[in-house]
């Protein structure tokens, strides 16, 4: 039992546009039960462009009704059908959402016949439905307009069953359920609650321990990901039962949401997060006098009595940069040990001059200790993000006030927690302040100190 719909809407986004027709074609399988349509008052303005598109206008609308009016009618058609819809997500989410709106909570199994027309007809240059309709003569009156759009894609749906959809259906259907599944513990008022903002977010198993530690750009959508597609491995399903509870964090930008997962992996040690948790590598690029006079630097392993000039945890980011400053200082890379092929290396310059540029290099490696901010916009409220680095140490991040003065490292100080540093997210903070300088504010350390 299908119910085959097409809208016409004032816009892309459910949330923020109506509906201003709707048709729904019933199908049992072998032939048409039945239709439906009406204009719907979306009760906004609709777009001239949108008008000049569909042909509907807003005097057309006028006195047609309002969602409200025939939503009940809507749902008693869709009720216990599988949907059927050309690019499925746009008809499904707006008919969703205008009846939640009322206060009706309506779900349905999903088919796309743009998916499966990709599937049953291969070959086809395009796979709109004005394509389709075009390269298999299937006749559409009112295109554009959701009785006719509806007619035609049942018409091309009654296609894709005679080209053997019957099997394709079972396969589709059972893909677009794995994709809909929550963990068994998990309600949906759960994923509601979550934001779509930046963040950081906690699975808890049954004893409320937590279990995953996770960061994302928008919360809901990265938590929903995890639940679907097809992994059905033992570990994944003994994942997603063990899940009882999800908490959150806001975090006010997509930086500080990865420093603070860094920060609460290492602290919580969750069982099914595998990133972060080796034990660091903690290497370093170092400087020492070979036996001619000339400076070498080198990465090597962090030694207890000797500090390095810069540490990395992960060896390809140390080869990365080192070979970074035998561009920019003309380094001979045999004598960084970045070139095994020589393996005693010879200059013809003076130690005193190839030594100025190593000299060249140590500095800039040493500003890069200095004392700087991060701020940024906040994705959460109107103050700003900011994360602080004195000394060439992460100190921690906070927001603040339109009325704090960035340039004062102790007013700034009043406003952020202080967080304990590890090699990922310093390595980290290092890479996003070279790709962002203009995010980079430099400060004087001994500014209010």
């Amino acid at each position: 039992m299908y119910a085959i719909v097409d809208i016409e809407t004032t816009g892309s986004h459910a949330q923020d546009n109506g509906i201003t027709e709707i048709a729904i074609v019933l199908h049992d399988g072998r032939q048409v039960e039945g239709r439906f349509s009406t204009l719907i008052n979306p009760l906004v303005p609709i777009p001239a462009y949108v008008a000049g598109l569909t042909g509907i206008s807003n005097s057309m609308v006028a006195s047609a009704p309002l969602f409200k009016d025939v939503a009940g009618n809507i749902h008693r058609l869709l009720q216990g059908r599988i949907f059927v819809a050309h690019n499925v997500n746009f008809d499904y989410s707006f008919i969703r959402y205008h009846l939640q709106q009322v206060g009706i909570d309506w779900n349905a199994r999903k088919l796309c016949t743009l998916r499966l027309s990709r599937k049953a007809f291969p070959g086809f240059p395009k796979y709109g439905l004005g394509s389709l309709c075009r390269s298999m003569d299937i006749p559409v009156h009112g295109r554009h307009r959701a009785g006719g759009d509806a007619d035609a894609t049942a018409i091309l749906f009654e296609r894709i069953l005679q080209k053997g959809g019957d099997k394709m259906i079972r396969e589709f259907l059972k893909k677009e359920a794995s994709e809909q599944i929550l963990p068994p513990h998990v309600g949906k008022e759960q994923i509601k609650a979550l934001p779509l903002t930046p963040g950081v977010y906690y699975f808890h198993d049954a004893k409320d321990n937590v279990i995953y530690v996770g960061k994302a750009k928008s919360v809901r959508k990265r938590v929903l990901s995890h639940f679907t597609g097809m992994d059905t491995s033992k570990k994944r399903q003994a994942f997603l039962r063990e899940i009882r509870r999800i908490s959150f964090r806001d975090c006010p930008t997509e930086l500080t949401a990865a420093i603070l997962e860094s920060i609460e992996i290492k602290r919580l040690w969750p069982a099914y997060n595998q990133s972060q948790k080796h034990a660091e590598q903690l290497l370093g690029i170092y400087v020492f006098e070979d036996a001619r006079g000339y400076q070498r630097l080198a990465i090597d392993k962090k030694r207890k009595l000797l500090e390095p000039l810069l540490s990395f945890n992960v060896l390809t980011d140390a080869h990365r940069y080192l070979w970074k400053l035998v561009r920019e200082f003309g380094l001979n890379a045999a004598l960084c040990f970045l070139d095994r092929s020589i393996k005693d290396p010879v200059l013809t310059e003076e130690p005193e001059l190839y030594n100025s540029r190593v000299q060249a290099a140590i500095d800039k490696i040493q500003s890069e200790k200095g004392t700087y901010a991060i701020l940024e916009t906040s994705m959460i409220c109107s103050d700003v993000s900011c994360i602080l680095v004195e000394k060439g140490r992460f100190v921690g991040m906070g927001l603040l006030p339109e009325k704090v003065d960035p340039f004062r490292i102790d007013h700034i100080k009043d406003h952020l927690t202080v967080y304990p540093e590890n090699e990922v997210l310093k390595n980290m903070i290092r890479s996003y302040s070279d790709r962002y300088p203009a995010r980079v504010l430099q400060l004087d350390q001994t500014a209010g100190g």
